[in-house]
């Protein structure tokens, strides 16, 4: 019979196992038969059944009358993490980010000419043109569109600039190949992006690259601020570290999940 307040779907026994489980931590790494069955409210029969089961897949190591998680428990939040697209992953760092800086932060990747924004944490619209998922930009005039053609290959990059509408959005804006190209190398040797009003004035931003497990650049992460209140130095000290802690953690996660899908199911936005 279920417990009281439980539907009559509830598996005490699967719950019962959960709870031994999660009775493992960080200061109960190692646990007796008495110590699970106390903390579980389980008799030692029932915990001992269910120890020896959690052995028996390998889940649980025991070691004369100590039992301790073995690292394939980890399978277990694996698929919970896999099941993430790349944005899902990012956002709760971009939230941490901006509640960190109160600087508006995004998420994109590079769709064809273009970066696309695939997640967003804004905090003040500091553009003309209102930013969503799902916007658009020429990537060359953008930071993040700029960390992640500066990895591509340089037959590639002369590829898409050759091809690209280098037409000047502000007075700012790099129009020369050659300059770009100048522009792309430095951002290579440096890891870092910064754009200073060529997307549009009054606009300043800074972007890293993120990485996959293989090391291939997937996606960027920006910071986006007010040109008169931040200025080019202001933004190098103080938002380019937290910029790359935000990234060194969201890749943290991409190595637990591999590969990740670029959108949400349903945007129509892929890399």
């Amino acid at each position: 019979m279920p417990e009281p307040g439980r539907g009559r779907h509830f598996v005490n026994s699967f719950a019962h196992g959960l709870a031994v489980v999660r009775s493992f931590d960080a200061e109960h790494p190692t646990r007796t038969l008495s110590d699970v069955a106390r903390d579980c409210g389980l008799t030692r029969a029932a915990a001992r059944r269910l120890l020896l089961t959690l052995a028996d897949l390998g889940y649980v190591h025991q070691d004369g009358r100590q039992f301790r998680l073995t690292p394939r428990v980890l399978e277990l939040g694996y698929s919970y993490l896999s099941s993430f697209t790349l944005p899902e992953l990012a956002e709760p760092h971009l939230e941490q980010l901006v509640g960190r800086i109160r600087e508006s932060s995004s998420l994109c990747v590079l769709d064809g000419d273009d970066i696309v924004y695939v997640a967003r944490v804004p905090t003040s619209r500091i553009m003309t043109a209102a930013i969503t998922v799902g916007t658009r930009f020429p990537a060359h005039v953008t930071s993040v569109g700029r960390v992640i053609l500066a990895d591509l290959p340089d037959e590639e990059i002369d590829t898409r600039l050759a091809r690209a509408d280098l037409s000047p959005l502000t007075p700012r804006t790099l129009t020369e190949p050659d300059a770009l190209r100048a522009e792309l190398r430095r951002v290579r040797r440096q890891g870092y992006a910064i754009v200073d009003q060529e997307l549009e004035l009054g606009l300043r931003s800074i972007a890293a690259p993120v990485r996959d497990r293989g090391g291939a650049v997937t996606a960027a992460v920006n910071i986006a601020v007010h040109a008169g209140r931040n200025s080019l130095e202001s933004v190098r000290r103080d938002l380019l570290p937290p910029l790359l802690d935000t990234v060194a953690r969201i890749e943290a996660d991409l190595r637990i999940t591999g590969p990740a899908r670029a959108s949400s199911p349903g945007t129509g936005t892929h890399r």
